[in-house]
């Protein structure tokens, strides 16, 4: 293919595509009808074809438009089956692959960036690339110390295709509302923007990489490759083997799903106690399942990737979400409601009932009440329903509840992890995580409340993830 498309008009007429093909397909469709095909059968065809365009588009696009395809693909569980279905395949591909960048543009980026003399750093270097995503793509290589590793290369004009990208897609919010029903995708396409320059910044992803290959490079549950070398829009990491969790996904056994999931949450709430960092692009593209766990090399490891996106919490996962939580699990309604208009998610104006406040909670954590439970992607359709429905109180009460711009980020990474898990149907102990890792959420005998009180402006933030999770 050629190089990434940057002229914004190109770019533009292809995502204006999008929407138009869709129009188009359903004429199409309802003149299929008139002769006397099976409405079933049509909409499956009409569905099919939509998922096609939107792989192809987006897939060649790369830049916003593929990152925001990447993160519609972890969403997928919370729409209808007859909606899903026939996406999911076509989302799917978005999270391990893409067309590549021709041979000749990636050898110009690292002669720009590594200098003339750049093969002499590689004993070995594959043209091909092992995995394309949003901003750039990874090859297999051989560092001249022997060691074999990855090698970023970010798509020239990647930055100027993100922002021109997210700007049209805003733009079109609306009219690819038929592409993803049920879904309220501005939101999502505005955050998105906002990390553009940070995800751009290889020397920011090198940084948060090493933290966590560091602070993990003797753990037995989680593998995270180390920083070989970095320079400006290129990245060099360790190599590592594994399943990919897509592949997991769609053909792992019950034992794989449920020990990803085990070590999906582990990590979603240990990576900012021992970091302070949460690892915030959770799309199954950056997992794999690597053997040799702490049962022997039948065991599974979690292998992660690309730190391109990160959100900085100095202090871990504030405090008062996990007290939120277990107010909300102990039935405390009018404590909860006290914490949440003090932390500003019910604004001053707003009177609300504070048992529907918890009515309203409850069946959102309801993976937080037992020992083990079961992540399906049916669980994850009927809290969506619930919650989008306008004919429902939750929806009602929902839209009366403030959001927190500060927070939006661990909202989206705390969704999206439970979106991946109700695509595993994994069965995974939360709770166990959640006592171990997330602070308030166990009360101390010192008063959990004088710690939430320390960090009240968290507090409000890190609840929003749970109420909107």
């Amino acid at each position: 293919m050629s190089d990434l498309p940057r002229k914004a008009v190109t770019r533009t007429a292809k995502l204006a595509a999008l929407p138009l093909g869709f129009a188009g397909r359903a004429t199409w469709g309802l003149g299929k009808r008139i002769v006397g095909e099976s409405a079933e059968i049509v909409g499956r065809e009409l569905q099919q074809r939509t998922a096609e365009q939107l792989f192809k588009v987006l897939g060649e696009l790369k830049g916003g438009a593929m990152k925001f395809g990447q993160a519609l693909s972890v969403f997928e569980s919370a729409l209808p089956e007859e909606v899903a279905g026939p996406y999911r395949a076509a989302l799917t591909k978005l999270q391990e692959a893409a067309p590549p960048m021709p041979t000749s543009t990636v050898h110009s980026v690292l002669e720009q960036r590594l200098g003339e003399d750049w093969r002499e750093l590689f004993l070995e270097f594959e043209d091909k690339p092992a995995a394309a995503a949003s901003i750039g793509q990874v090859h297999r290589a051989v560092w001249h110390d022997g060691r074999e590793v990855a090698v970023k290369v970010q798509y020239p004009g990647a930055g100027e295709a993100l922002l021109s990208d997210l700007t049209q897609l805003s733009r079109f919010a609306r009219l690819l509302g038929p592409l993803i029903p049920g879904m309220d995708i501005k939101p999502l396409i505005t955050e998105l923007r906002d990390r553009v320059t940070e995800e751009l910044d290889y020397a920011l992803e090198a940084q948060a990489q090493q933290a966590h290959a560091e602070e993990f490079a003797d753990d037995p549950d989680v593998v995270v490759p180390a920083v070989v070398h970095q320079g400006e829009q290129v990245l060099v990491t360790e190599w590592i083997d594994g399943v990919p969790l897509s592949e997991v996904i769609s053909d792992g056994t019950q034992a794989q799903r449920d020990r990803a999931g085990q070590l999906l949450a582990r990590f979603l709430f240990s990576g900012p106690a021992r970091t302070g960092l949460l690892h915030a692009d959770p799309h199954p593209g950056n997992f794999r399942l690597l053997p040799g766990g702490p049962e022997g090399e039948d065991d599974w490891r979690l292998g992660v990737l690309d730190f391109g996106t990160v959100d900085r919490l100095p202090g871990g996962l504030p405090t008062p979400i996990g007290h939120s939580l277990r107010l909300t699990l102990a039935g405390e309604a009018e404590a909860v409601y006290e914490l949440l208009c003090t932390e500003g998610f019910v604004k001053e104006s707003i009177d609300l009932d504070p048992d529907a406040v918890l009515d309203y909670l409850l069946p959102i954590i309801e993976p937080a009440q037992v020992e083990d439970f079961t992540f399906t992607r049916g669980w994850m359709r009927s809290q969506a329903a619930r919650i989008a429905d306008p004919r429902s109180p939750a929806y009602q009460l929902g839209k009366q509840l403030n959001l927190p711009p500060a927070y939006l980020l661990i909202h989206r990474v705390t969704l999206s992890t439970i979106g991946v898990l109700c695509q595993l149907g994994a069965t995974v102990r939360l709770r166990e995580e959640l006592e171990e890792w997330l602070p308030g959420f166990v009360a101390d005998a010192e008063g959990t409340e004088d710690a939430s009180d320390e960090n009240a402006t968290e507090a409000g933030d890190d609840l929003e993830a749970a109420v909107e999770a």
